[in-house]
């Protein structure tokens, strides 16, 4: 037995997610073409989702993603946390190092997920909530770096910093991929520089582990 379903809001679902996978946003046309469906039926679509304030319109009729879709956002962390909490206890304890999960909040990043090493004396302090821009870190870097696509398929896929976000502490994250609408990092806050390729290369190991998880 086929599971009935609703046109209206699966095709309102398929505009956001189109939506979120632009960064220049779209018009009217454009949605209409992509949705297979007449413009009529896409002025309709935007005007109940900018009523939820989940779209909004430019003076040039581009529409974008607006912020009621952080709102929602908001309450996926929890999950977040739940999900890639194991593999970051892992990751820092691996490393003795503080490993967070950080996520692209428009143009800053911010922590969603921390996990501190269980076994060392010392080591950096972090906390949920945190946010700096995405140029300032390790983690923000990363996502901007996948974002521009300067991150190879093969190689090194991680960032290194010697001077991350909590003034003067070198970082290595890597960015989470798989994900269309989200950008997000895994990363470590060192306690001083290090050029052992191993590091990075657990920290991209656990940033593949939490993606899996979170599919």
């Amino acid at each position: 037995m086929v599971a009935e379903v609703s046109q209206t809001l699966d095709r309102g679902l398929r505009l956001l997610k189109l939506l979120a996978d632009s960064s220049q946003g779209l018009t009217v046309t454009e949605m209409a073409g992509r949705l297979e469906v007449n413009r009529t039926v896409v002025y309709r679509l935007l005007t109940t989702l900018e009523q939820h304030a989940l779209v909004r319109r430019d003076i040039q009729g581009r529409a974008r993603i607006a912020p009621g879709v952080l709102h929602l956002a908001y309450q996926v962390h929890p999950l977040l946390r739940d999900v890639a909490g194991p593999a970051l206890r892992r990751l820092a304890d691996d490393l003795g190092s503080t490993a967070h999960l950080t996520l692209a909040e428009g143009s800053d990043a911010i922590v969603v997920a921390v996990a501190e090493p269980t076994w060392t004396d010392y080591h950096v302090a972090y906390r949920v909530g945190m946010r700096h821009p995405l140029e300032r870190g390790a983690a923000g870097r990363a996502i901007l770096a996948q974002r521009a696509g300067e991150l190879p398929r093969t190689g090194p896929r991680y960032v290194r910093v010697s001077d991350d976000c909590r003034g003067g502490t070198p970082g290595v994250a890597s960015p989470l991929r798989g994900f269309p609408g989200m950008e997000g990092s895994v990363g470590v806050l060192l306690l001083e520089d290090v050029a052992d390729e191993g590091v990075g290369d657990r920290v991209v190991q656990a940033a593949d582990e939490i993606a899996e998880l979170m599919r």
